[in-house]
C-alpha cells in the first residue's frame, strides 16, 4: 500500500512538473503576444478599443518578399504573428467606402491632419506600436477586416486573439516624427496591380511602412517608390500624406503608375475621386465633401484649432443611415485629428461630436 502510494505521489508530481515546463514553454513563446492581448481595452460601447502591441511584428521580415495580396498577408500573419494559429483575413470589397482627409495648422503653428472613415459599421482599434527597427506610432484598425463585427466582438481572451493581426491592417495613423497617412478609396476604378520586377506590397501594409520607416512626405514616397502597389479589398486606392514640417501629399496610382500630387498651399484635401489632371481626373466621388473642406480650409488659410478640425470633419461627415440595398448601417464610423508636433490623437466615433476620446503618444 506505502509503496502504491509512494509510486501515486511520484506520478503526480511528475504530472505537475511537465504541466508547469509546459506553461513556461507557453509564455516563453507566447509571452508578448498575452501581454498585447492583455492590454486591449473597451473604451466606447460603439465597439471602439485601444491596445499596446508588445515585441517585434516581424515587418522587417515581411518586407523582404512582401505581399502582393490580402491572403498573402494573412498567410504571413498566421506563420509570424499567430504562431501558425488559424486566421481569416479577408477584406471586403469596399466599393461603397467613402473617408475625407485634410492637413491644417493651429493659430501657434502646429501641424493637424483630420480624417474622416467612412463605411459600414466597424469596430476598430487604436493601437500603438513600438517595432524593434522603426517608429513608434498610433494606426486605428478597422478589425471588420478581420471579422469583427456588432455580434462578435473581441470581449474575451479567446475573441482577442485575431487582433494580434492588427499591425498589418492600418487604415490611418500617425508617427513618432510626426507623420500622418491615409488610405482612401477611389470608387469606381480598377484595383491598382503594379507588376514591375519590385517587392510587392498590399495597401494596408504600405501604411504600416509608411508609419514604421518614414520620418517626412519625401522619405514615405521614396519608399513607396521601391515597391510594387497592389490593392487591398478588390478595390482602388489613393494615400494623403502629411508631416510635421508642414509638407503634404496625394498620392495615387492612375493606370498602375504612381502620381504624386502636392499643395502649393498650407492645406491639403482628398476625398475618393482622382485629383491627377488627365483623362481620369474627378473620377470617383466625394466631390461634395472635398468641396466643403477645401472651402472650410480656404476661408482659414488653413489655420485652426483641434476643435475646429473636428468640427471640419463634422461638416464633410457620411450621417448614420441604413443602406436598403444591403441592410447595413453606414456613415462616418471614426473622425480623428492628429496634432503631428504635440504627437496626439483625438478621436469621435460613430458621429458623436459630443463625446472625444483624447490620447498622447508618447505617454
Amino acid at each position: 500500500m506505502a509503496k502504491a502510494k509512494k509510486i501515486a505521489v511520484s506520478v503526480v508530481v511528475t504530472l505537475l512538473i511537465l504541466l508547469l515546463v509546459a506553461v513556461i514553454v507557453v509564455y516563453a513563446i507566447f509571452h508578448n503576444e498575452i501581454k498585447t492581448i492583455n492590454s486591449l481595452e473597451k473604451v466606447d460601447e460603439y465597439g471602439f478599443y485601444t491596445m499596446e502591441y508588445y515585441g517585434d511584428y516581424g515587418f522587417d521580415e515581411f518586407l523582404k518578399s512582401g505581399a502582393a495580396s490580402d491572403a498573402e498577408v494573412g498567410e504571413y500573419a498566421v506563420k509570424y504573428l499567430m504562431k501558425g494559429l488559424p486566421i481569416d483575413y479577408s477584406l471586403p470589397d469596399l466599393s461603397d467606402n467613402a473617408c475625407s482627409t485634410f492637413n491644417a495648422q493651429t493659430p501657434d503653428g502646429k501641424k493637424i491632419y483630420g480624417r474622416n472613415m467612412d463605411l459600414t459599421y466597424a469596430p476598430s482599434i487604436l493601437v500603438k506600436t513600438t517595432p524593434d527597427n522603426g517608429y513608434k506610432s498610433f494606426s486605428i484598425i478597422n478589425i471588420g477586416f478581420i471579422g469583427y463585427d456588432e455580434n462578435n466582438l473581441p470581449d474575451t481572451f479567446k475573441k482577442k486573439i485575431l487582433t494580434l493581426s492588427a499591425p498589418y491592417i492600418p487604415a490611418d495613423g500617425m508617427n513618432e516624427k510626426g507623420l500622418s497617412v491615409a488610405i482612401l478609396l477611389v470608387s469606381y476604378e480598377k484595383p491598382t496591380a503594379q507588376d514591375t520586377g519590385k517587392t510587392p506590397l498590399n495597401t494596408t501594409a504600405a501604411i504600416r511602412l509608411i508609419l514604421d520607416k518614414a520620418a517626412t512626405v519625401d522619405e514615405a514616397i521614396a519608399l513607396l517608390e521601391q515597391y510594387d502597389m497592389n490593392s487591398s479589398a478588390n478595390s482602388c486606392f489613393h494615400f494623403q500624406i502629411a508631416d510635421a514640417q508642414g509638407n503634404s501629399a496625394v498620392v495615387e496610382y492612375v493606370d498602375n503608375k504612381m502620381s504624386v500630387l502636392r499643395s502649393d498651399k498650407p492645406y491639403q484635401a482628398c476625398t475618393n475621386f482622382f485629383l491627377t489632371p488627365g483623362p481620369k481626373y474627378n473620377l470617383g466621388k466625394g466631390q461634395d465633401r472635398y468641396e466643403t473642406l477645401m472651402d472650410i480650409l480656404t476661408k482659414k488659410n488653413g489655420i485652426m484649432t483641434q476643435k475646429q478640425a473636428m468640427e471640419a470633419l463634422k461638416a464633410a461627415s457620411q450621417p448614420m443611415h441604413l443602406e436598403k440595398k444591403d441592410g447595413k448601417i453606414h456613415g462616418t464610423q471614426w473622425s480623428v485629428v492628429y496634432n503631428l508636433d504635440d504627437l496626439t490623437a483625438d478621436v469621435a466615433l460613430g458621429c458623436n461630436y459630443n463625446k472625444v476620446y483624447s490620447y498622447s503618444l508618447m505617454e
